[in-house]
């Protein structure tokens, strides 16, 4: 029942970082939660084979500040990179279709 809470913490915090980061258009609606909600999972269940208990607030804190910071890292990285490979590739298809004509 805690990885469910903890994964629902992690998507919540991605939908933050989605709103609270430029260029949001540049990728798509669920990719920055998604990434949020796997980080804070995968992050849960290496802390408790660590050893950590589920009812201790390390854990806790721990999960959400890494699937946190691991979907503001996406965010900031996701829209710059589209927006460069966008106009990139607008640039080659224009140049292609001058070429044709």
């Amino acid at each position: 029942m805690e990885l469910l809470f903890i994964t629902l913490g992690g998507a919540l915090l991605g939908i933050a970082a989605r709103y609270a980061i430029p260029r949001r258009s540049m990728h798509g609606v669920l990719v920055v939660p998604a990434v949020g909600a796997a980080v804070a999972a995968v992050v849960w269940v290496a802390l408790t084979w660590l050893g950590l208990a589920w009812d201790g607030g390390w854990i806790w804190v721990i999960s959400l500040v890494a699937s946190g910071l691991a979907a503001a890292a996406v965010a900031l990285f996701l829209g710059p990179r589209r927006e460069r490979d966008d106009a990139e590739t607008f640039t080659r298809l224009a140049k292609a279709g001058v070429a044709r004509s």
